[in-house]
């Protein structure tokens, strides 16, 4: 079930023989634009890659009118996600990509999305991105003065440690666990006995290294494309939790924009949905190959060793929703997925 879930100013060069807006026979006429778009992960990782595939089809699709260069590494925010979000809506980021589960530090039903063991397939969980549900949530943040372009896939959350293989809660107890700043990974991780340790993501790899926390939890591309496996023993294939990616730009600068230029990032963005999906399922075998070779110990969850952390979850559902704050919206996302 392995799934297979931004720059500094606008620059603007007018092209010699265009002008903006409107004319005034109604027809749109074009300017060529420049976007910074940033990325949290490295330039190898799934999501900067597919950040990449996103401009070249914006490039594609504009005629060459909009241009998109991609800043990985969380470099144009000084890696921390949450000045991140509040740059992009006051302009001095262009274009971003992040971790809906980031986006609930400001809206609360974003956790919606990433309660553990919520979707059952990768089909499941892509007809919720694209349902009223998740719609409401991506025109949410245009009160934040954010565009949201359109979600893309990300792949499931899977653990690694270096204390034991995990095949069942009781593996955890004790473990040092670094998991995001978000209540939600603490709560379900406190019911397996972890000793959880929130953390910023550019933090870890070094307390991995000093023996500091014994373990962390992210999405396979992530494991691979930050070498995790030079710090940690064991990989379990757990699939405990979805997120998803919110593409978004700055609402000023989207609505610079011609009505088709704005339409092409909204296209090109759905059709990367798509494409990420399929290469997030076609990579996932050859990391975790990958992984092996480099000495990591592998395991994944059975169906029956899975349904013990499913129960965890189900107990923690009170929870849950209180983090997700909208009692309403909690349970029009369980019905959803036929869970209520």
């Amino acid at each position: 079930m392995s799934l297979l879930i931004v720059g500094m100013m606008l620059t603007v060069v007018a092209c010699s023989n265009s002008t903006s807006g409107k004319g005034d026979g109604g027809a749109e006429s074009e300017k060529t634009v420049t976007f910074k778009l940033a990325t949290p992960d490295p330039d190898s990782s799934p999501i900067t890659v597919a950040a990449q595939e996103f401009a070249k089809v914006v490039e594609e699709k504009s005629d060459g009118s909009i241009k998109i260069d991609v800043h990985a590494n969380g470099s144009l925010y000084g890696a921390d996600p949450s000045a991140a979000v509040k740059q992009l809506g006051a302009g001095s980021l262009d274009m971003l990509v992040l971790s809906t589960s980031l986006y609930a530090n400001f809206e609360p039903k974003f956790n919606a999305i990433s309660i553990p063991y919520l979707f059952d397939d990768a089909d499941q969980f892509v007809s919720f991105l694209n349902s009223d549900l998740s719609e409401e949530l991506l025109n949410s943040v245009d009160e934040m003065g954010i565009k949201g372009l359109g979600y893309w896939t990300r792949e499931y959350r899977q653990i690694t440690n270096s204390v034991r293989p995990i095949t069942q809660p009781t593996d955890l107890e004790g473990v040092k666990l670094r998991v995001p700043n978000n209540p939600l990974w603490v709560e379900f991780f406190k019911g397996a006995g972890t000793v959880t340790t929130p953390m910023d993501f550019g933090e870890v790899y070094n307390a991995l290294q000093l023996g500091t926390i014994d373990g962390q939890e992210n999405p396979i591309g992530v494991i691979e494309s930050s070498k995790m496996h030079e710090v940690q023993d064991y990989l379990t294939i757990s699939n405990h939790m979805a997120e998803a990616w919110l593409v978004g730009i700055n609402q000023n600068k989207f609505d610079s924009l011609t009505e088709k230029q704005q339409q092409i990032l909204r296209d090109a963005s759905e059709e990367i949905q798509s494409w990420k999906a399929d290469e997030d399922v076609a990579n996932a075998e050859e990391i975790i190959e990958l992984l092996k070779s480099e000495g990591m110990e592998v395991n994944e969850l059975t169906s029956e060793q899975q349904e013990a952390f499913v129960e965890i979850s189900k107990q923690a559902y009170p929870t849950f929703k209180e983090l997700v704050e909208d009692d309403d919206y909690f349970d029009n996302v369980l019905e959803f997925v036929e869970k209520k």
